[in-house]
């Protein structure tokens, strides 16, 4: 059973921006926590933004920050994440990811059940 599907990866320039979706089904459609991760060739899957829809709060990498926005749309159980002004070093697969992460664990790829299957991001300088 398919439980989250991302999509809207691409080749873009530097300075350009994406929208990265995912959808949720089954399970993962209840997860309080909903997050993106992503990982480099020869590198280890990172945090990049996550948003807990009970206790609130939005968490985002320290390399996120006033470039990357994480959203959900619960009605249409879906999670966004809009990367913009991107950069070479952003290149990486990017995957969505679901669970129920406290805060110790929310930045964490522990603090996940469900996993998309990734989406390729590639910028060029």
């Amino acid at each position: 059973q398919v439980q989250l599907v991302d999509a809207g990866g691409g080749l873009v320039q530097a300075g350009d921006s994406l929208r990265l979706s995912c959808t949720l089904s089954g399970s993962a459609s209840s997860s309080n926590g909903v997050g993106w991760f992503r990982q480099a060739p020869g590198k280890e899957r990172e945090f990049v933004a996550a948003k807990r829809w009970i206790g609130g709060g939005t968490y985002s990498a320290d390399f996120a920050k006033g470039r990357f926005a994480i959203s959900r749309d619960r009605s249409n159980s879906a999670v966004y994440l809009q990367m913009d002004n991107l950069k070479p070093e952003d290149t990486a697969v990017y995957y969505c990811a679901a669970g129920n992460p406290i805060i110790s664990t929310i930045r964490t790829v522990a603090g996940y059940r469900y996993w998309g299957q990734g989406t390729q991001v590639t910028v060029s300088s």
